[in-house]
């Protein structure tokens, strides 16, 4: 069980390390809201990685099957909402800003995790890393629940070191325009969202 855990930490940071939409949000939140914003977001997205884990590792094929077969829908529903956020960021004004802070911490965990859950895809690229790290079919529970602790693991690791960096980034920043900062991350959102519609399209 001490083996998978460990692989388990390796796919969950190897994978968590293109961090895509969500690397934004936890970034975006960190700089305005502060650390807890931040570790939450990147909570949700892994809570999300651990639920696709849960049906490579147990064999959860039912659940997999329909998640691939409407995968073309549920990624549309996913862009069409990380898009949604961005054209919202890029036309909040910096008096509307408490706004923002009135979302509750739940809310934030729950963006986090329907972005990362609109993405179907990410149970074959868990099941091509299970294969590819020499792990097979698990017998018995103990096992598949070491993989699925060790992928969080390895997430969450991820995201606390994306969190502390963009910490460190605003100490570095001597001065912080709320609506430079809202139009920065907006349009990389708005643009992430528009590319990700444009290939479930195509």
């Amino acid at each position: 069980m001490l083996g998978l855990l460990i692989k388990g930490m390796l796919i969950g940071i190897l994978f968590g390390i293109p961090a895509g939409a969500v690397g934004i949000m936890t970034m975006h939140r960190t700089i305005n809201y502060g650390v807890k914003t931040g570790l939450l977001t990147g909570l949700g997205s892994s809570a999300a990685d651990c639920l696709y884990t849960c049906m490579a590792a147990f064999g959860l094929t039912f659940l997999s099957d329909i998640l691939i077969k409407y995968q073309k829908g549920i990624t549309i529903a996913g862009s069409i909402l990380i898009l949604y956020m961005g054209v919202a960021l890029l036309k909040r004004k910096e008096k509307q800003e408490t706004r923002e802070e009135s979302l509750s911490l739940a809310g934030m965990f729950l963006t986090s995790f329907i972005v990362g859950i609109t993405n179907p895809a990410a149970i074959l690229t868990f099941v091509f890393a299970f294969s590819f790290m020499g792990i097979g079919k698990q017998e018995g529970g103990l096992p598949g629940i070491g993989l699925v602790c060790g992928v969080f693991i390895g997430t969450y690791f991820w995201w606390g070191m994306l969190t502390g960096l963009s910490c460190f980034l605003k100490r570095k920043a001597k001065k912080l325009e709320v609506q430079k900062i809202n139009r920065i991350f907006g349009g990389i959102l708005a643009a992430l969202g528009a590319v990700i519609f444009i290939k479930a399209i195509v």
